[in-house]
Order: structure tokens, then sequence, then C-alpha cells
């Protein structure tokens, strides 16, 4: 089955805190937020300004870098890149002010496919306090970057596959377009009206030309090779209803 979807955005996010161990009685964090959370240029749109505000009581100190993003046996890979520049690289935000981010392309689009990039902006923790004791937590936000092709709109072109085994199903998702689909849930229902006996929830992303798979354990034993199901899933591109044939090994 195939599925044409085309790209859509948020624009908000409260930054996350990342740590590498239990927080422990104390911790000493930063609080940054980004808007907008996902950047799009294009030939006409070559910048962008982000604006990053301290909604934390201390001045924080923010560093900005950029990756050029691709994906490989359904993993992100990222390595570094000189097509876009981020300008300034290092802030210095006081608590409740803002401050402009400038992100722009080096580079001219694609002539058919979607460019992708993840932008990273990190806090630099500041020296702990003598007698200070436990964790310094530092904050990263990473926001995609799409570049659109200079000709036409990318769009993600999807191809299911779903096989059942070992009490779960299976599904493959081939990206066979021009640009990249996120998907957030996915349910398979087997009748109307009824709750899905299989779901994923989370955030992936599928660039275009690569391929992501999902295992979704079933809740119905009475599921089998054959069936075909009702499949809905939500993506940034707006919501698939269809239908798709089980098969088997």
């Amino acid at each position: 089955m195939v599925f044409a979807s085309s790209a859509a955005m948020r624009r908000m996010l409260r930054a996350m805190v990342l740590a590498t161990a239990a927080v422990p009685l104390s911790a000493l964090a930063g609080s940054f937020e980004v808007n907008p959370i996902r950047v799009e240029l294009n030939a006409a749109t070559r910048s962008v300004a982000l604006s990053v505000r301290n909604s934390g009581t201390t001045a924080v100190v923010v560093q900005t870098s950029v990756s050029a993003w691709s994906q490989q046996d359904g993993k992100d890979v990222l390595t570094p890149t000189n097509e876009v520049l981020i300008s300034p690289p290092v802030v210095t935000i006081e608590p409740e002010r803002e401050q402009i981010v400038r992100v722009g392309l080096r580079r001219a689009p694609d002539a058919q496919r979607e460019l992708s990039y993840r932008i990273f902006l990190t806090e630099v923790p500041p020296p702990p306090q003598p007698g200070f004791q436990g964790l310094v937590v530092a904050l990263r936000v990473g926001l995609p970057l799409f570049v659109q092709p200079r000709q036409g709109t990318a769009k993600a072109t999807l191809v299911w596959n779903a096989e059942v085994r070992d009490g779960s199903v299976h599904l493959k998702l081939d990206n066979q377009g021009t640009g990249h689909i996120q998907i957030s849930t996915v349910e398979l229902f087997s009748a109307p009206g009824g709750e899905p006996v299989a779901e994923y929830s989370g955030l992936a992303y599928v660039l275009p030309g690569q391929s992501r798979d999902f295992q979704l354990k079933l809740r119905d034993i009475r599921v089998k090779k054959g069936d075909n199901l009702r499949m809905k899933v939500s993506t940034d591109a707006g919501a698939i209803d269809a239908q798709i044939d089980l098969v088997g090994p």
C-alpha cells in the first residue's frame, strides 16, 4: 500500500533535561526554551531566526552546532557540516531574557530531494560553587532542519508491509518519496469500533529513501496471517486511515 504525505509543524517546546545518571539530592541546572522547534528553509527563504529564552533564575550560556542528518538501517547518522551557518555560535542569556540566533543555508537546495540537518543548542554549565556536592546537569535541545528542493515540494511516499509472528505485528515502512515523515502513533484494529489489537507510540522520523521497522505486540492472539486490519497512523503530515493485510513467515 502506498500513501502520500506532506510536511507540517508544531511551534513550541520546553527544553528537556538530559542526564547520564540518577538525579541526586542536589543538582545544578539551567533552563531555556527554543521557538520554533522545527526549521524549514527553501530557495526563497535561506535563513530563519530562532528565539532562545532563559526561563531560569540565573544567566545561562548556550552553545550552538549543526550536523548533517542521514539514516542508515533505521538509525540516525550525524556528521559535521559547514553547509549551515548558526550565528552567534555561543550566547549568554540573562534570566527572563531572549536571544535571537540566526540559522542560514550556505549551499543551494537539492534539485529534487529534501535536505535534512539537526541543530543542537547545549547549555555550558558554570563551574560549581566551592563545597557544592551533586550533579551538574546540562540542557541539550535538538531541532530538525529541513530544506525544500528547488523543484516542487518534497513529499513522503510511504509503502507499508505487515507480518505477524511471535505474538507481534512487525510493520516495515519504506519512504520512497522525496521528503521526510514523522510517525507518532500507529494503531491496528481487527473490528470496527473495537479497541486496537496492537499499537505503537513514540516519535520516529523516516527520511526519504530510508525505512524503519516497528514491532507492535498483539493484544489478541486470534489475529493471524491473512487477516485484513484497519491501520490508523498519526504523522506530522496528517492522519492515515487505511487497510493492511497481514502476511506471515
